[in-house]
């Protein structure tokens, strides 16, 4: 059973960019089987980093497929950006990005409706999107209002469908309060259909593909964006994206059985981050959390903006390995951690009516919990050059043999920095 899983076991940001890099090399098709351009995977090469979007990462390695499942909304404008910058920048393209025809498209207006929601909302009543067009997109996609790949290439259902949308859109923001969008359904339509010109080389029936590599013991690994902690069924909702970020996710996305499925891996930093809105009961007072901003660079890939910082949360921990299945661990960061004293872990929470070991699916109620802390001795040497267990400092081994102590799940790898070599293999 070739096919293995790798997805965010956090709120997202976690460094599974890195992990996709390194596991690719012993699979042939890499996918992305949800989210869309809201993703930020950052892949270090050398002296070389590259922000993947929606290209699975799996592209910067020669001869690898690249896969964007039907789960993934895209947007073909970004999509073709992204995809000229590789090859602008040496990495060869051609014939190596699948695109499935049930994957529906962004289109302008979902990126006007979100940003009028989160103007709109303000405050505690946004959601902290990256205005994108995602949560929008996936709305139309549930109503049976959205567009396809496919619908690309269907000149009449393309116009109708383009103009009834923009007639909807434009009726609805101004009877809510809004101005009525600059939305040309004639140019949408040019514009669009020029889009499913340049991808039909690229396009593909995935779940065929795929489920025939596997028939062949093709090694395949399926590539999650954001975080367990954000899935729309699972995560802190309504503060969550838009799609199933967790395991289950993978399959309805790519269109493959649970059969395939051979290792599920999650990758979690040594600490916690999260960002924009939403309960977060580890965040650390402003000015530790803005010293391990500065220390860990945690600012957005896709948005630039600064990350909230926390301990390691091995409550929402425990409930990502729960809910994915997770088989091993993959954990990042620690090297961030060097030179603090003590570090902590939240093993349980304190809520009005007692103390919980399992993460609540009431957001109100997460949001008022208080942590249990295990604290436990940090250490100051660099880890940046480790490259064994052995060379960990003994503070640090016992922080991550408590991580897999708490998860009830094997560490099957640490990472040091960012650079391809700087990975403990366990």
């Amino acid at each position: 059973m070739p096919a293995r899983i790798i997805l965010g076991a956090q709120w997202g940001d976690e460094g599974k960019g890195k992990f996709v890099d390194l596991l690719t090399r012993e699979a042939d098709y890499v996918v992305r089987y949800q989210g869309g351009s809201n993703a930020g995977h950052t892949v270090v090469v050398g002296d070389e980093t590259f922000i993947l979007h929606l290209v699975p990462s799996g592209i910067l390695h020669p001869g690898k497929v690249g896969v964007l499942g039907n789960g993934v909304v895209i947007d073909p404008a970004s999509l073709l950006k992204e995809i000229e910058g590789l090859t602008a920048r040496g990495i060869d393209t051609e014939g190596r990005i699948r695109i499935s025809d049930r994957a529906h498209v962004i289109l302008p207006y979902h990126k006007t409706i979100e940003a009028f929601e989160e103007e709109r909302e303000g405050g505690a009543g946004a959601f902290g999107t990256t205005r994108r067009g995602i949560g929008p997109a996936y709305r139309d996609k549930a109503s049976r209002n959205g567009i396809r790949v496919i619908d690309l290439f269907d000149e009449a259902a393309l116009r109708g469908r383009i103009e009834a949308n923009v007639d909807w859109v434009s009726h609805w923001l101004t009877r809510d309060g809004g101005r009525r969008p600059d939305l040309d359904p004639a140019a949408l339509f040019d514009q669009y259909r020029d889009f499913g010109e340049r991808l039909a080389p690229m396009l593909a029936d995935v779940t065929r593909l795929l489920n025939e590599e596997l028939r062949k013991g093709t090694p395949i690994l399926l590539e999650g964006a954001q975080g367990t902690l954000l899935d729309v069924d699972h995560g802190t909702y309504p503060f969550v994206t838009s799609s199933s970020a967790s395991a289950g996710g993978a399959l309805t996305g790519s269109g493959i059985g649970p059969r395939w499925i051979e290792d599920v891996i999650g990758v979690a930093k040594a600490y916690t981050t999260r960002v924009g809105l939403g309960p977060f009961p580890t965040e650390m007072p402003a000015d530790l959390a803005a010293t391990l901003r500065d220390q860990g660079a945690e600012f957005g890939a896709t948005t630039g903006r600064p990350r909230r910082c926390g301990w390691l949360d091995g409550v929402g921990l425990r409930h990502a390995v729960d809910l994915n299945g997770l088989t091993r661990l993959a954990i990042t960061k620690i090297d961030v951690l060097s030179g603090m004293d003590t570090l902590r872990i939240a093993t349980g929470y304190e809520t009005e009516t007692g103390w919980i070991a399992d993460f609540p699916a009431d957001t109100g109620l997460l949001g008022r919990c208080r942590p249990v802390y295990e604290d436990h001795a940090g250490w100051q040497e660099s880890l940046s050059g480790c490259r064994r267990w052995d060379d960990l400092p003994a503070a640090a081994r016992r922080y991550l043999e408590r991580i897999a102590e708490i998860t009830a799940t094997p560490i099957g790898w640490v990472s040091v920095g960012s650079g391809r070599d700087q990975t403990i293999i366990l």
